[in-house]
């Protein structure tokens, strides 16, 4: 990556206004931490508003117009794959929503690059279609953005049916299903749940606050250490 390039991603790492260490920005640029040092004393000399110090993080101070971005082929390509599988696997909601944000791209890209959007060859598809499993993708997204405790009706494998009222936390797709996972209440643990194995669900109104040993951050720590 040319050090014009590396700039000016920093300053759009930057942009979110969370405190970003000298460490992430090395790993995501692939860099050393010296080379990140070194990039932001220059973009404050230049007079980028960026607030912080080393070994606690970096950001910027107010927002400032960047020029709009000139995206590589490569970068088309994935935009056009991605928007492509989150129409065909990520449910209803999240799939209308990436095409409209491919179509916003496509309106403002120049007219030389506009066709690699138009004439891509990469394709996700889905032959058997199941409208049940959208809906209950958009449901548990929300529930799990909004912290909303969720019933369901579960059918396992070997075929016996119980009821659960869970906390969502997150949602893993394994490249043909999409698998929740949530604090169960019944077991009082932690539990998966494929979405083509639910047979109702419902969203309640009741809300719910993260609590010590009941967090995916604890659910991952625990998988990782198994």
């Amino acid at each position: 990556m040319r050090r014009a390039d590396r700039l000016f991603q920093i300053v759009q790492l930057l942009r979110n206004k969370r405190l970003v260490t000298a460490k992430q920005l090395a790993e995501r640029l692939e860099v050393s931490e010296r080379t990140i040092y070194r990039d932001i004393q220059d973009l404050s000399l230049s007079g980028v508003p960026v607030e912080g110090e080393a070994g606690v993080g970096y950001r910027l101070l107010h927002t400032i117009d960047i020029p709009p971005i000139m995206f590589t082929s490569d970068e088309i390509e994935a935009l056009v794959i991605g928007a492509r599988m989150s129409k065909t696997w990520a449910g209803n909601e999240l799939g209308h929503s990436a095409q409209t944000a491919l179509d916003k791209i496509t309106a403002v890209m120049p007219a030389g690059l506009r066709h690699k959007i138009e004439d891509s060859k990469l394709f996700a598809l889905r032959f058997s279609h199941r409208q049940d499993i959208d809906s209950h993708l958009d449901i548990c997204r929300k529930a799990i953005d909004n912290k909303r405790m969720l019933q369901l009706a579960y059918c396992r494998a070997d075929g016996e049916h119980s009821l659960r009222r869970i906390r969502p936390l997150g949602l893993y797709f394994w490249g043909s299903t999409w698998t929740l996972v949530g604090w169960c209440e019944l077991r009082d643990d932690f539990r998966n749940f494929r979405l083509d194995r639910i047979q109702s669900l419902q969203a309640e109104n009741e809300t719910f606050a993260d609590s010590e040993g009941q967090s995916l951050q604890d659910f991952i720590q625990r998988m990782t250490c198994q």
